[in-house]
């Protein structure tokens, strides 16, 4: 029985021409797009399309643009073997972490993608990530099930774990990378899977999507010089939830007294504290220096090997969930998609 795979154009550049007269890389129709790829009439797979009107540029993502693509994939998830989602680079990394929350025990690949340029051009790198995410959207084991049940995303010859991964160039077609975790997938003559890195969720059990985010959430990065009266204006924001605090190295801060201060007042009047290290690489270790020491007794929690991308969906995520800050804190602390490493 043939495969069936939703591909979901949301935008971004792999869907752009250029303008002639502006320069400027502009949306064009989809099915244009899909002409482009005559490569995928070759394919032993049943592949429908769904295209978000008018097309979004990654700059404009945000949790409603999420909820809507939850929606997408849960109303037509027991038609489809997999979905590929064609996205914007700059907020990939966001939107996939933010849907490996949003779909819970997802026994389908959903496989973000998208490209640096756009796939009318010759030298794009969008056809071969196109036609390559659909042959892992279809890919099913001798049992019939998907060989890939989770979020991911695939550029240049990998499949990252999609709330893993960071985007690192702006310029290079090898434009994403998981720096915590090894690849899922690797692609080159042959394509490897690595099944000992891949999800193994409830196959007896049906997909809950959840369609609720909470985005009263913020990121600041602490640095030599950072000013008391902006952190304080920011502990005391109204309605604010959490923050992800960019931390140095292994998760250290300055040993400022109005610093510590400032994060125990926060966390005494409810709002949660996690702590990033601005490493693309390791984990925060609060207990290793002294410094840690300190945020960990002004109620911070350790984000560990967290992305940052995957730490703010993730809070939007519980907090949309849960009215209770330490209980929030404490699945923080817990990997709950495969997000940290414990």
């Amino acid at each position: 029985m043939q495969a069936r795979v939703l591909l979901i154009y949301t935008g971004g550049t792999i869907g752009m021409n250029r303008n002639p007269r502006t320069g400027a890389l502009e949306p064009f129709d989809f099915e244009h797009l899909l002409c482009n790829v005559p490569e995928l009439e070759q394919f032993d797979t049943q592949i429908a399309t769904y295209q978000f009107d008018p097309p979004i540029d990654s700059s404009d993502m945000s949790p409603q643009r999420w909820t809507d693509l939850s929606h997408v994939i849960a109303d037509h998830y027991d038609q489809y073997d997999g979905f590929v989602v064609l996205h914007g680079t700059d907020t990939m990394a966001y939107t996939a972490s933010a849907l490996s929350y949003m779909l819970e025990n997802l026994t389908k690949p959903v496989i973000f993608t998208g490209s640096q340029l756009p796939i009318g051009q010759l030298r794009t790198d969008g056809k071969e990530n196109l036609i390559t995410s659909i042959e892992l959207a279809a890919a099913r084991d001798d049992e019939g099930r998907a060989r890939v049940p989770e979020v991911g995303i695939y550029f240049d010859g990998h499949l990252l774990r999609g709330n893993r991964t960071t985007k690192q160039s702006a310029e290079e077609f090898n434009a994403f990378e998981s720096f915590n975790y090894p690849h899922l997938v690797d692609a080159g003559v042959n394509i490897v899977f690595h099944k000992e890195r891949i999800l193994k969720p409830d196959f007896a059990k049906p997909m809950k999507p959840h369609f609720r985010l909470d985005n009263n959430v913020i990121i600041f990065s602490l640095f030599p010089g950072v000013r008391e009266d902006l952190i304080r204006h920011i502990i005391h924001t109204p309605n604010l939830k959490s923050i992800v605090m960019r931390t140095f190295g292994s998760g250290n801060a300055p040993q400022n007294p109005w610093l510590l201060s400032a994060l125990k007042e926060g966390t005494r009047n409810g709002k949660v504290i996690v702590n990033i290290s601005q490493c693309m690489q390791g984990a925060v270790e609060m207990g290793r220096y002294d410094t840690g020491v300190h945020l960990q007794e002004a109620g911070v929690v350790s984000g560990y090997d967290s992305t940052v991308e995957s730490a703010v969906t993730k809070l939007m995520f519980l907090q949309s969930h849960y009215d209770d800050p330490d209980m929030v804190r404490q699945l923080m602390n817990r990997s709950i998609r495969g997000e940290i490493s414990l």
